[in-house]
C-alpha cells in the first residue's frame, strides 16, 4: 500500500510563513475529469488510554475485551478492505493505564525514548493525531517530550526528543508568552486514489485532506496545576473559523476535524466541553472525527443512545448536521470508519453524502467472542509491559476485607473510605504543622468511585481480602490527580453534596413501572462521597437540588455559616465537574503529592486495613420511601454477596442482562 505523505506546517514560531509556503514550488497535480468517482476510508482510533496490551495490570490478568492490540487486527481488517484510507488518533492516547502512569512518573522515559504507547501506534503507520484533554495530565514538560514538539511554553526545555512518527495537530491551545500555537494548528495529507471516470475509465489521482486538532478548552479548569499561565484556548468554532481559510488556500480538497470531544446541543459558548455539534454546521468542515465521551457514534438501533434524539443527529448513519462523523468508542474497544464516497466537481473532490457512511466496528464478534491481538504490537512494548507488572506487584500491606465498587452507588464505601481516610490523614497533619490559623476547622475528605461499570462487566474494583499491592492503590485511586483541599462552608458542603446527588435519577414514589435508579448521563467520577464524621442522607424522590436531608457533623445539624476543609484533588478543586463553588479560588492545600502516593504511603504506614476501622463508615443513606413500583439498576451479575457483607439491605438481583452484568432492584424504604 502507498502511504500518503503528510505536509505539516512544522515550525510554530514561523507558522504565518509556513502555514502558507510549503508547497508552493510544488508542480500542479494531474487533471481529473469532472464527474470521476473515487473511495476514501478514514479510520479513527481515540480515548485508548494507553490500554495498549489487552490485561488489566491491576487484576494482573488478561482482558480481550480492550486493547490497542486487538483494535490494529480492525485496522489491517479495514486497509484490506479500503486500498485508499487515512489513519488518524483523536486523541487521549499516553494517559489511562498502570503502564502509562510507570513511564511518565515512577520511571520516566528519557528524551532518547519512544513512549510504549506511540512504538505500537507507528507499527501501524499513522497518519496525523491531535491532543486530548488527558495528554495534559503530566504536564507540558513530559508532553512536549514525548510528542517530540518544541512549545515556546514557560518552563518547558526547548529540545527535541523522540516521539510518534506522526504528525499531531492543535488548533485552539496557545502559549501564553508569545500567543502562538503549541502544536501546529493544521496540516494536510496528500493521498492516492483510484477513480473511475464518468465514461467508466479508470485512474490514479490525488486527494488533499486538510486537517485541524481540537481539544476542550476546560482543560484550562481540569488541569489548572499544569496550565495556569502557560496555555491558553480558544473555543472551537472560533479557533476553526481562524484557521479554516489558510487550511483552504492550500488547495485542499475537503477537510478534517480531529476533534477530542463529542456532540452537545446545547448553547455554545467558547469553553464549550462538547462543541461538535456547532463545530459541524461551520462551512469548510467536511468531515468529523470525535471522542472524548467514551462513546459510538454512529450506534445505530440503539434507542438509549446519548445521540439517538439529538437534532440534527443521524446516528444510524454517522453525520451531523449533514457531516460524516464517527466516535470510535474507548481504551482500544473499536475503530471509527467514514467510508467516503467521492467526486469530482469544480476542480476538487467532494464528499457525496447519499454514498458516504460511517460506522464504528467492535473488537467484538457478533458471536461474542473478540477478534485476535496483533502479536507484534505484544512485541513492540513487552519491555514496558513487564517493568509495569513489576512494579505494580510491590506489596504494601494487607486488608481484613475486600474493597469493591460493586455497590457504590448504594452506599457500600469499602472502595472509597481507604482513599478518604489517607487523604484526610495526609491533610489534618499538614494543617496541624503548617496552617495552625485552620486547627480548629473539621477536615473532610471526598473520594468517587472511577470504576463504576461504564466500560463493562469487568470495569469495577474488586480487591480481595489479603495482600495489598501497589496495583491495588491504582485501582482504588486511577487518575495521577495531586492532592488539594478547599476551605468552604456548610452551604458549600451541602451544595457539593447535592450536586453530586445528580448521580441519581428522580423516583416518582406513585408510579407502579420500574424507574431507573442511576442516571446514566452523570459520570460515576462525579458521585463524590464525603467522611469524616459526617452524615446525610439523600431523597431522590426531591428534584437536584433539594435532595440532601439530615446533614449532620458530629451528630450535630451542620449549619450554613460552620467551616471546612475538605480534601480533594486538582480536577475537582479547579473546577472539574462544575461544582459550586469549587473554582480554584479557595485552595488552602495544594500538595506536590498524588492522591494515589498519599493512599499508598498510607496504606504502608497503616500496615494492616480493618473493615471495622476503614472500610464500614457509611457516611450516607437514602431517605427511606415506599414506592409502588420496583426501582432499578444495574451492576456485575452475582455479585448480591458484596451488598450484604456491605450491610446494604432491600437489595436483589432481578435478572441477568447477558453481558456479565444484572439488574437490581431496591427496597428504598427498607434502605437503611
Amino acid at each position: 500500500m502507498n502511504r500518503p505523505l503528510l505536509a505539516l506546517s512544522i515550525a510554530v514560531l514561523l507558522l504565518s510563513a509556513c502555514a502558507t509556503t510549503p508547497h508552493s514550488t510544488q508542480p500542479a497535480r494531474a487533471a481529473i475529469p469532472e464527474g470521476s468517482r473515487a473511495t476514501l476510508a478514514l479510520l479513527e482510533s481515540t480515548d485508548v488510554h494507553s490500554n495498549i496490551r489487552s490485561y488489566d495490570y491491576y487484576q494482573l490478568a488478561e482482558d480481550p475485551s480492550l486493547g490497542f492490540e486487538r483494535l490494529a487486527t480492525l485496522v489491517r481488517e479495514a486497509r484490506k478492505q479500503y486500498p485508499h484510507s487515512l489513519l488518524f488518533d483523536a486523541g487521549d492516547t499516553i494517559q489511562g493505564t498502570a503502564l502509562a502512569d510507570y513511564q511518565a512518573l515512577v520511571k520516566p522515559v528519557g528524551c532518547d525514548e519512544e513512549l510504549a504507547m506511540y512504538r505500537a501506534m507507528d507499527a501501524l503507520g499513522y497518519d496525523g493525531g491531535t491532543i486530548g484533554n488527558h495528554e495534559f495530565n503530566y504536564g507540558l514538560p513530559f508532553l512536549a517530550q514525548v510528542t517530540k514538539n518544541p512549545m515556546n511554553v514557560d518552563g518547558v526545555p526547548a529540545r527535541k526528543c523522540s516521539g510518534p512518527h506522526y504528525p499531531l495537530v492543535l488548533s485552539n491551545v496557545f502559549s501564553a508568552r508569545d500567543g502562538q500555537p503549541i502544536y501546529a494548528p493544521y496540516g494536510w495529507v496528500d493521498a492516492k486514489v483510484r477513480y473511475r471516470t464518468a465514461e467508466g475509465a479508470d485512474g490514479e489521482g490525488d486527494v488533499r485532506v486538510g486537517l485541524l486538532g481540537f481539544t476542550p478548552p476546560p482543560i484550562l479548569q481540569w488541569d489548572k496545576l499544569n496550565l495556569e499561565g502557560k496555555v491558553t484556548t480558544k473555543g472551537l468554532v472560533e479557533a476553526a473559523r481562524e484557521y479554516l481559510p489558510e487550511l483552504r488556500a492550500q488547495n485542499t480538497d475537503l477537510v478534517v476535524a480531529i476533534s477530542h470531544g463529542g456532540i452537545d446541543a446545547s448553547p455554545y459558548s467558547d469553553h464549550m466541553e462538547n462543541a461538535n455539534w456547532y463545530l459541524a454546521q461551520e462551512p469548510g468542515i467536511d468531515a468529523l472525527l470525535l471522542g472524548h465521551s467514551h462513546a459510538a457514534f454512529p450506534d445505530p438501533g440503539n434507542a438509549k443512545s446519548r445521540f439517538a434524539n439529538m437534532p440534527g443527529v443521524d446516528n444510524e448513519r454517522g453525520f451531523v448536521h449533514g457531516k460524516p462523523a464517527v466516535m470510535g468508542s474507548f481504551w482500544g474497544k473499536g475503530l471509527g470508519v467514514i467510508e467516503l464516497a467521492l467526486v469530482r466537481r469544480d476542480g476538487r473532490w467532494q464528499i457525496d453524502p447519499a454514498a458516504t457512511h460511517s460506522e464504528v466496528r467492535s473488537i467484538k464478534r457478533a458471536d461474542g467472542s473478540f477478534v485476535e491481538p496483533d502479536a507484534e504490537i505484544a512485541r513492540l512494548v513487552d519491555d514496558a509491559h513487564q517493568a509495569t507488572i513489576r512494579y505494580v506487584s510491590t506489596p504494601i500491606g494487607d486488608s481484613d476485607f475486600a474493597m469493591t465498587s460493586y455497590f457504590a452507588d448504594i452506599g457500600e464505601v469499602t472502595a472509597l473510605q481507604p482513599v478518604n481516610s489517607a487523604q484526610r490523614d495526609y491533610v489534618e497533619r499538614y494543617v496541624a504543622e503548617n496552617l495552625p490559623q485552620y486547627a480548629d476547622v473539621p477536615v473532610l475528605s471526598a473520594a468517587a468511585p472511577f470504576k463504576g461499570g461504564f466500560g463493562g462487566a469487568n470495569d469495577y474494583t474488586d480487591i480481595a481480602a489479603g495482600p495489598l499491592a501497589i496495583r491495588n492503590a491504582a485501582d482504588l485511586y486511577l487518575y495521577p490527580n495531586t492532592l488539594m483541599a478547599v476551605k468552604i462552608d456548610g452551604a458549600g458542603v451541602k451544595a457539593w453534596l447535592e450536586h453530586a446527588a445528580g448521580r441519581f435519577n428522580r423516583i416518582d414514589p406513585k408510579n407502579p413501572a420500574p424507574q431507573e435508579l442511576v442516571n446514566r448521563k452523570y459520570v460515576g467520577y462525579n458521585f463524590d462521597v464525603l467522611q469524616g464524621d459526617l452524615s446525610y442522607e439523600i431523597d431522590v424522590t426531591q428534584p437536584q437540588g433539594a435532595r440532601i436531608r439530615n446533614l449532620r457533623h458530629r451528630g450535630k445539624p451542620v449549619t450554613d455559616t460552620q467551616p471546612f476543609i475538605v480534601v480533594t484533588n486538582n480536577y475537582r478543586a479547579s473546577g472539574g465537574g462544575r461544582f459550586p463553588g469549587l473554582d480554584g479560588s479557595n485552595i488552602v492545600v495544594s500538595a506536590p503529592d498524588a492522591n494515589r502516593d498519599v493512599l499508598i504511603e498510607w496504606v504502608k504506614q497503616r500496615k494492616h486495613l480493618m473493615r471495622a476501622r476503614d472500610g464500614a463508615d457509611r457516611s450516607w443513606r437514602f431517605t427511606p420511601v415506599r414506592t409502588a413500583g420496583p426501582v432499578e439498576f444495574v451492576s456485575a451479575a452475582g455479585k448480591l454477596g458484596v451488598a450484604e457483607a456491605a450491610g446494604l439491605k432491600g437489595i436483589r438481583q432481578v435478572r441477568e442482562n447477558g453481558d456479565g452484568k444484572a439488574t437490581y432492584a431496591i427496597d428504598l424504604a427498607a434502605a437503611r
